[in-house]
């Protein structure tokens, strides 16, 4: 029962850093640069 609940509570985890992953990149955020133009000479367009 505990292995189950602790694999659930991770899948959920899991879930949301994707989510926000997809989220950000629809916002035009790069995992690469961060949005900071400054330190990745650019290629983020911001």
């Amino acid at each position: 029962m505990g292995t189950v609940l602790v694999g659930t509570v991770l899948a959920g985890i899991v879930a949301l850093i994707i989510r926000s992953m997809i989220r950000d990149k629809k916002n035009g955020k790069s995992i690469q640069c961060g949005g900071d133009c400054k330190y990745c000479g650019g290629h983020c367009r911001h």
